[in-house]
């Protein structure tokens, strides 16, 4: 299980401990990491099963090799479930790949469905317009509402702060955290200073694609180091890629992927927006900021959909462009545009009817998600949605869950 740090991991599986027993360790503890360090096999050996082991990643690559080969020696499903604040298997000191011996599973920060207690799969329900549709939304969010959402993220520990300004401190030392211990644990890190700085360039450039000249002169470093620094913030989970679409539409397709910072309000604390500013309209950062959310909240549902559907762009030289399409494995896509408005005009569907004039029958359904209360046809296969729809409407629940 991979993700963030402060998403909840190790409480879910202090959890799973509880009502399952086995062992259960932890890296970040110093004692027990050196105990890894000095014999990893027999630490890889010891306990009852399943034996829980938290930010896996600390214990390198000596670790990871001793857990094969014990699953080698014995394959009984449930032996380890490990945990990682990193891409711990994409790091080029642990390259011993436990493919095909294991589940891979991302935790992110919270959802609003999952801060709604919504029992709603979004990804699942795009597919079905017509049972999206006959929804029973009742929204009672407003434009105001969806800046203070969007501003609060989803990491448990800053929703609790009330302070816009407080949980402004919790990201920047969050931040810090991560770069400091986790990045410099398996990157040299001569500038780490320009890490955050990239992050925020990041932040601000959201649904622009990553263009290495433009981050290179910015920060003043070489194009090999900010490729090296971009790709340890995807190792970090702080930033996730999303890939253009693989189509033959057309020859003039833009090739170059797209950058998010994988948490709203982390995005938002580091460009200094508060929502109060945010919901006056016409805000230059309230586009970025609401295709950022729903990045996040598509991914984070995706991660326990039932539908298997992959999340990409379409962007050509003509200057169409589609903010996310999803593309199941039987090759039916649906398209979603997103603003930052409440209210909707009809041209604002013009590149989702091109690209079903093209797909015919594969195109499913096309969405524009906006910041209104009113879901609504624009034709068939057109439908006007707004982004509390993403969770049915519901409300907050006044309290959050574990950290």
């Amino acid at each position: 299980m991979g993700g963030p740090r402060q998403a909840g991991k190790t409480t879910l599986l202090r959890l799973l401990h509880q009502g399952r027993g086995g062992t259960f360790n932890t890296l970040d503890d110093a004692t027990t990491l050196q105990t890894v360090r000095a014999d990893p096999t027999g630490f890889a050996e010891f306990g009852a099963s399943p034996r829980i082991i938290d930010e896996v990643q600390r214990g390198g690559d000596d670790l990871l090799i001793a857990i094969k080969r014990l699953v080698d020696l014995d394959d009984a499903a449930g032996q380890f479930v490990l945990s990682g604040s990193t891409r711990f298997l994409t790091v080029p000191t642990l390259s011993e790949s436990l493919a095909g011996r294991a589940v891979f599973v991302d935790l992110w920060p919270l959802s609003a469905a999952e801060r709604t207690r919504a029992d709603i799969d979004a990804p699942a329900l795009l597919f079905e317009p017509e049972a999206l549709r006959a929804l029973p939304l009742a929204s009672v969010w407003k434009r105001a509402d969806y800046f203070d959402l969007i501003c609060a993220g989803g990491y448990p520990e800053a929703v609790r702060i009330g302070s816009a300004r407080l949980r402004g401190d919790w990201f920047e030392g969050y931040v810090s955290t991560v770069v400091l211990r986790d990045v410099a644990a398996f990157a040299d890190i001569r500038r780490a200073d320009l890490i955050p700085r990239l992050l925020r360039l990041i932040a601000a450039r959201t649904g622009s694609g990553l263009v290495m000249a433009d981050f290179a002169r910015s920060l003043e470093l070489n194009h090999a180091t900010v490729r090296d620094y971009l790709g340890y913030l995807d190792i970090v989970y702080l930033t996730g890629n999303l890939p253009p679409w693989s189509t033959n539409l057309t020859s003039k397709l833009v090739k170059t992927p797209k950058s998010y910072v994988t948490d709203s309000g982390l995005a938002a604390a580091l460009l200094g927006a508060e929502p109060g500013a945010l919901a006056q309209p016409g805000h230059e950062l309230a586009g970025p900021l609401v295709e950022t959310f729903v990045f996040t909240e598509l991914t984070r549902q995706l991660a326990t959909s039932a539908v298997r559907a992959e999340l990409s762009f379409f962007r050509d030289r003509d200057g169409r462009e589609v903010d996310f399409l999803l593309e199941r494995r039987d090759g039916t896509v649906i398209g979603i545009e997103v603003k930052a408005a409440a209210t909707v005009r009809d041209d604002a569907f013009k590149h989702l009817r091109w690209m079903k004039e093209r797909l015919g029958e594969r195109f499913k359904a096309g969405y524009v998600i906006y910041l209104g209360d009113q879901l609504r046809p624009f034709g068939p296969d057109f439908t006007a949605l707004p982004l509390s729809a993403l969770w049915a409407g519901r409300q907050l629940l006044r309290s959050v869950g574990a950290s």
